[in-house]
């Protein structure tokens, strides 16, 4: 029997026997049946929901259907299921304006993709770096008393002293180019230039952002260097990072603020520097291989 057939028996037994035992008898579905006698489409029953729909997916592309039923709420002023939204979504094709369109990559990041390898400049050494002439660093996250900062330590691949480091609430341009002056100056007063000097990372937009770039590459004439394949692409940092943050958490979860988080970083990179040694380097601390081996090299 068609459903067309089984739509006009119970049509005639409906007054009878009632709708429900009628759809039972011939097992048709009671939405079938409404179908089939002029109800409503789903899309039509709800049609004055699309409008209001499709400027809160063209809006915020970014909401799912929890936060996209809220905001309908809100705009027509009474209850609205979050299953109906779902359904709509799918009936409509809003689901793609769920997504954000990712942004066109930089220009940096298209310079990566296409040199490969060649974009980690360490792969061209042909021997360890001398002193100063590979920094490598990274973002790591810190735990403290008030919540949780950002520190960047600019690290020299050699002698693994820290020679610039920066802490703040965000992992930003600012964070970063902080620690860069700081490595600038401790440079500076050790005689050595920037110029020339390979610059260590991933690929964070940090590090892909054109204020890195103009900054380092092109007004101080460094070299920059990008970590194709995550941390093992960047051991150096990725080892001091979960080192120093290891030896001092218990110090670091007694700072109150921000402010006072800085300090106990800043006197920590000291000692980290001056006296705690490293058999790396022949069991001393990194000022003092810096200071026995550079006018060496």
């Amino acid at each position: 029997m068609t459903t067309s057939q089984k739509t006009a028996l119970v049509r005639s037994v409906e007054q009878s026997v009632g709708l429900g035992v009628a759809l039972s008898i011939v097992d048709l579905p009671r939405s079938t049946w409404y179908y089939q006698t002029g109800r409503q489409t789903y899309e039509a029953k709800h049609e004055t929901l699309k409008a209001p729909l499709l400027k809160i997916a063209a809006a915020f592309p970014e909401y799912g259907y929890r936060r996209s039923t809220d905001e309908l709420r809100e705009h027509v002023g009474h209850q609205v299921n979050h299953k109906v939204v779902q359904k709509l979504a799918r009936i409509w094709g809003l689901t793609p304006l769920r997504r954000p369109r990712a942004p066109r990559a930089s220009a940096v990041r298209r310079t990566i993709v296409e040199v490969g390898e060649r974009a980690n400049l360490l792969l061209t050494l042909d021997r360890d770096a001398r002193i100063f002439e590979v920094l490598v660093t990274d973002f790591t996250e810190l735990v403290y008393g008030a919540g949780k900062a950002w520190l960047m330590p600019v690290l020299d691949k050699r002698s693994k002293l820290v020679v610039g480091h920066a802490v703040s609430r965000s992992r930003n341009r600012n964070t970063a180019l902080e620690a860069w002056q700081k490595a600038r100056r401790t440079l500076q007063r050790f005689n050595v230039g920037v110029e020339g000097v390979i610059v260590h990372h991933d690929r964070d937009s940090v590090y892909t952002s054109d204020d890195w770039v103009r900054r380092l590459l092109i007004q101080d004439q460094a070299r920059l260097s990008y970590a194709l394949h995550g941390a093992r692409d960047n051991a150096d940092v990725e080892s001091f990072n979960g080192r120093f943050k290891g030896e001092n958490r218990d110090l670091f979860v007694e700072a109150e603020t921000l402010e006072q988080l800085v300090a106990l970083v800043a006197v920590r990179v000291e000692h980290y520097n001056s006296k705690r040694r490293h058999s790396s380097i022949g069991n001393v601390p990194p000022r003092t291989y810096v200071q026995r081996h550079l006018g060496e090299e």
